[in-house]
């Protein structure tokens, strides 16, 4: 892996192309080069039988130059750094700050790729590649670019072991928010490997994550509790109230409207009940009664925005 920093100071770590990758993907290139060469030059002297050997020869030359010269420099810098044998081996040419390359980054790999890889079969380039320690040639130097990987096998995803059932919710007290996260991506990776590593190393590794664990959080390991099953009890507790806290924030907001109209559950909009009309109390006894009006809107509790809705969306009255 080799860790670039771009203009904007942005670090990429990318993976260098090895040796055989990259000879494998020259050689399907000059291939399908020397495929389309020999065709066109078989085409150039069938087209060009009447004209004298000078002539002959000089297009020869020219078809030379610009399939197995032109050629890669053009599909490198139309395909930004792709090109047949590289995209069959997934690999890519990249600048040093790991961006595209352009006409003249292909210009020159390719003027000296005749150099180091035609004239000299290879040699010089494999040399050059093996000397360098990010396996670049002689053309990727001066042109200050580098071959990378594209396709990279992702690694198996790591599988956090469940603690046991007695200690399910003993850990629901602890303060976790002074546990910074690079201690929680530790304590994952040991516990996604801790069955590869030796017995003792990893009893020993686990002593020590569990101890700086305790000394966040302020409480120390109960007694009796082995320091991996403490870890993974409280990487559930984390993973459980981060749960929560997820669920929560996406819960729909329930409003009810002063004097009716619709109220929100989870998404249904309920018409609001309505109460009948009730005679004005000086107009008892009188025969009058007073237009009908709607009864004022219940009281909403103070502590209302502290109560959970159900699931059904429904706030039960205090």
């Amino acid at each position: 892996m080799s860790e670039l920093v771009t203009g904007e100071a942005v670090a990429l770590e990318l993976r260098p192309a090895k040796l055989p990758s990259r000879a494998l993907a020259v050689l399907l290139d000059l291939a399908v080069a020397f495929g389309v060469y020999v065709a066109v030059t078989i085409g150039v002297v069938a087209a060009t039988a009447s004209l004298d050997e000078a002539a002959q020869t000089a297009l020869s030359i020219a078809a030379f130059v610009l399939l197995l010269v032109g050629g890669p420099i053009a599909v490198e810098t139309l395909s930004h750094g792709r090109s047949l044998g590289k995209m069959a081996c997934g690999l890519r040419v990249v600048r040093d700050d790991g961006g595209p390359i352009r006409f003249r980054h292909a210009l020159v790999r390719g003027l000296i790729g005749v150099i180091e890889i035609l004239l000299t079969f290879g040699v010089v380039g494999c040399i050059a590649s093996l000397v360098s320690a990010r396996g670049r040639r002689i053309g990727d130097v001066f042109a200050g670019t580098l071959v990378v990987r594209e396709r990279v096998p992702v690694a198996p995803v790591g599988y956090v072991p469940p603690p046991p059932p007695w200690l399910a919710g003993r850990f629901a007290a602890l303060d976790l928010s002074a546990v910074p996260d690079a201690l929680w991506l530790a304590v994952r990776q040991y516990l996604t490997r801790m069955r590869q590593l030796d017995p003792q190393v990893g009893w020993g590794m686990a002593e020590r994550l569990a101890g700086d664990v305790a000394a966040r959080t302020g409480a120390p390991v109960p007694p009796g509790v082995p320091p991996a099953m403490y870890l993974a009890a409280v990487v559930q507790e984390r993973q459980a109230r981060e749960a929560r806290r997820a669920f929560a924030s996406g819960e729909p907001s329930l409003a009810q409207p002063p004097g009716g109209g619709t109220v929100a559950t989870g998404g249904y909009a309920a018409p609001a009940t309505w109460s009948p009309a009730v005679p004005s109390p000086g107009s008892a006894g009188t025969g009058q009664g007073a237009p009908p009006m709607a009864p004022p809107p219940p009281s909403v509790p103070e502590d209302a925005s502290a109560q959970r809705p159900s699931a059904t969306g429904f706030v039960p009255p205090a």
